[in-house]
């Protein structure tokens, strides 16, 4: 099966770190972090994965070919001449995806969440995306129904609300965990141009299926900025 990692950020909150290394190769006990997701996915049957690079792309070029010569299966969608954020990364690699469901991983997340779970729950819904969400703290938030299915967004720092539709149920909030199954079909309502996925499923929202599937177990971490780092280093390091 195939994925997509994004790895393509400039990773500018981790300071110094990232001056000379990108956040995709910052170490995490021992590997770095598009190893650990490399193997993850390949763990979980998606052992055809695609990497979009920018920020200190020589240095992702050398990783991946680390990578390949192991014998994982890893391309590069390079975006040396502009970030496209993470719906213009992914339209631009289209053409590396079949016509089965495929796995989005954000590179900066550590977390033990079970891909297969949710690639099964993807396959039963039948929705035009999955996205992995998961409670915990943070400001922004995904708006769902009963069923799971996304409605809207919500940032409660600034206030900012998009309701795409109201069930009359009332909406829950639920965090986004950086991991997405989508059908390929949304390659037909998409264009090329720099925008997250985030703007995307909610333009989509209202006349698609878009599910969330929720995952609470186990550990989840980002690893944005040093502290957040050090976080991840420690939570991915505990015993199950």
């Amino acid at each position: 099966m195939k994925a997509m990692i994004f790895a393509a950020g400039k990773g500018t909150r981790l300071g110094k770190i990232t001056e000379k290394l990108p956040k995709a190769l910052v170490d995490v006990n021992g590997k770095t972090a598009l190893r650990l997701a490399v193997e993850k996915c390949a763990g979980h049957g998606f052992d055809d994965v695609i990497v979009n690079i920018h920020h200190h792309a020589d240095l992702m070029e050398e990783e991946i070919r680390k990578l390949n010569n192991e014998g994982f299966r890893v391309a590069i969608s390079d975006e040396r001449d502009g970030l496209l954020e993470t719906g213009g990364g992914l339209f631009r690699a289209k053409d590396y995806f079949d016509d089965k469901p495929f796995l989005v991983y954000n590179v900066d997340i550590i977390s033990d969440i079970d891909l297969t779970a949710l690639y099964n729950y993807h396959i039963e819904k039948k929705g035009l995306a999955t996205l992995a969400v998961r409670e915990r703290k943070g400001n922004r938030f995904f708006l769902t129904d009963q069923e799971g299915r996304l409605c809207g967004w919500r940032n409660k720092a600034t206030g900012e609300e998009i309701l795409i539709f109201n069930p009359g149920e009332g909406l829950s909030e639920i965090a986004f965990s950086g991991f997405h199954i989508i059908d390929p079909d949304i390659f037909n309502y998409m264009t090329p141009g720099v925008y997250t996925m985030t703007t995307l499923y909610l333009s989509l929202a209202k006349h698609h299926r878009i599910y969330t599937f929720r995952y609470d177990a186990g550990y989840w971490g980002e690893i944005g900025t040093p502290e957040s780092l050090e976080n991840a280093r420690l939570i991915s390091k505990l015993p199950e």
